[in-house]
């Protein structure tokens, strides 16, 4: 975890990276945070990543429903290291579990920084539940793959 002084980030060659990103499986989700996305220290504000994690955990729990799912618990989630602006996020996410009704998942962020020696960073790391729900909004199983 990076140390703050003063609000700034220790350099980011303290900090652990890795040479790429992951290249299994393709990441369910790739967006640029922006200017107004940051908290009052300039860094991404911890609420616009928890809901892109959301978005990603709900698209991969969906395809495994085949159908609307909805996000019934965060179980863990974990800010590894802090996301600037023009950082490249892609979010992975795997089916960890399948109930009857739920499905969790996780999903690991990954941000590029740095052009043109980009530097690859996991940044958060979280785990979810989202439960099948019906037409009626009310759960139901989820189908045999």
């Amino acid at each position: 975890m990076p140390c703050f002084a003063h609000g700034s980030p220790i350099p980011i060659t303290a900090v652990e990276s890795t040479q790429s990103l992951p290249t299994q499986p393709e990441p369910i989700l790739r967006i640029q945070p922006m200017p107004s996305d940051v908290n009052m220290h300039g860094d991404i504000f911890g609420g616009w990543i928890m809901a892109q994690v959301d978005i990603a955990g709900g698209i991969a729990a969906a395809r495994r429903a085949k159908g609307r799912v909805a996000t019934v618990a965060v179980n863990q989630f974990v800010f590894k290291h802090p996301v600037m602006v023009g950082d490249l996020l892609s979010l992975y996410a795997k089916v960890v579990r399948v109930g009857r009704t739920s499905i969790t998942i996780e999903v690991e962020v990954y941000a590029e920084r740095g052009i043109p020696d980009t530097q690859v960073f996991r940044v958060t790391e979280a785990t979810l539940t989202y439960v099948a729900v019906g037409t009626d909004r009310r759960p139901r199983p989820v189908p045999a793959e």
